[in-house]
């Protein structure tokens, strides 16, 4: 919790409550009172405030929330949660109301947010193509060339690269894996997204496909050697390039950190999708790209155990581009290679590059 000073504390009450605010005592409420005699693990620290708004005397208690191992490692995590009580706690019966939500500062001044209604994030303008142009080059028939092979090489080395910076943090890649299975952006949320029945893809093979995946969530959950800083939707409407190999990166999603295997799929699965649309398997120049962004990763990195951890990451990049939600205008005979995919890859022990068409039949 940032330090409180008295005078930041007193600066921050009259901006929100007026000019006449003066703060008397700021002081930390007691484990004992606040737990109980059981209870000993807390998200926070929360202090009493007693402060006179003219002639009214009135307390409040400053709660904040410390990092931790149960969905609160990011600073936007506990922001989530703090604006969730501002806007909720009101609303239910004989509940305390609260008073207001605010920030701390870079100088531990205090200021509020509670006027706002959303958030958003203004980026730089980047200029460049967007990658998915040359991977639509290649499903019209145009063959590979020197340069297609030359981006995704420099594609694979700059995954490489990020990924060895790693983070010593168990809990927190456990985390990730759990935020694959559960996270509504990734496997439950898109299984929830498809339609009841879509074709053979039925409620049945859905359920199947999860539960392979949580089988694998708990094999992995042991390597958080392999913390990495990652990208985290290291897709190809993600990367856009400019002259030659030049390229910068959009929208890096769900943390800083991660398995690197999530980076690696996230790419690879789109030579697979493109090749099958145009041959309905892997062959050709996506196969060389396929094969040639593997091999490049792994000499890069050093990390062969990547194959060891791909499945459920293709699983889950699998589900999106298999999905008539994500992507409508694909054949059922696509969809249903993808999916022998997904369910092969999850039922063998390593991702083997090599044998791609073999998962897809």
């Amino acid at each position: 919790m940032p330090t409180l000073s008295k005078q930041s504390v007193e600066r921050y009450l009259r901006s929100r409550f007026g000019p006449e605010a003066t703060l008397l005592s700021c002081k930390v409420i007691g484990k004992a009172s606040s737990k109980g005699e059981q209870k000993r693990y807390g998200y926070g620290t929360p202090v009493k405030l007693t402060f006179r708004l003219g002639r009214r005397l009135q307390s409040a208690v400053l709660e904040t929330m410390k990092s931790g191992p149960f969905g609160h490692e990011h600073m936007a995590d506990r922001a989530q949660a703090m604006l969730w009580d501002y806007d909720s706690y009101g609303r239910l019966q004989r509940h305390v109301k609260a008073l207001d939500v605010g920030a701390f500062d870079d100088k531990q001044g205090l200021f509020s947010v509670a006027e706002a209604r959303e958030f958003f994030v203004l980026n730089e303008w980047a200029e460049g193509t967007s990658y998915h142009l040359d991977l639509e080059r290649l499903t019209k028939g145009q063959s590979l060339r020197v340069l297609d092979r030359a981006r995704a090489i420099a594609m694979a080395r700059y995954l490489a690269k990020i990924h060895a910076t790693k983070r010593r943090d168990a809990d927190l890649y456990k985390r990730r894996l759990r935020e694959l299975i559960g996270h509504g952006e990734c496997i439950m949320g898109l299984t929830d997204s498809y339609p009841k029945q879509c074709g053979f893809i039925t409620e049945d093979l859905l359920h199947t496909v999860e539960e392979a995946c949580n089988r694998w969530r708990w094999r992995l959950r042991s390597k958080a050697s392999r913390l990495s800083q990652v990208h985290g939707d290291f897709h190809p409407y993600n990367v856009l390039f400019r002259a030659g190999t030049d390229f910068s990166v959009l929208d890096r999603s769900r943390g800083e950190w991660g398995e690197p295997a999530d980076d690696v799929t996230a790419m690879t699965i789109n030579y697979l999708l493109g090749s099958l649309i145009q041959w309905g398997k892997l062959k050709g120049p996506f196969e060389s790209l396929f094969r040639l962004f593997w091999d490049t990763y792994i000499e890069a990195s050093g990390d062969k155990g990547v194959t060891e951890t791909a499945a459920p990451f293709f699983a889950f990049r699998g589900l999106v581009v298999a999905s008539p939600v994500w992507y409508p205008n694909l054949s059922m005979d696509v969809r249903r290679s993808l999916f022998r995919f997904i369910e092969n890859v999850l039922d063998v022990p390593r991702f083997e590059p090599e044998r791609v068409n073999d998962y897809c039949e």
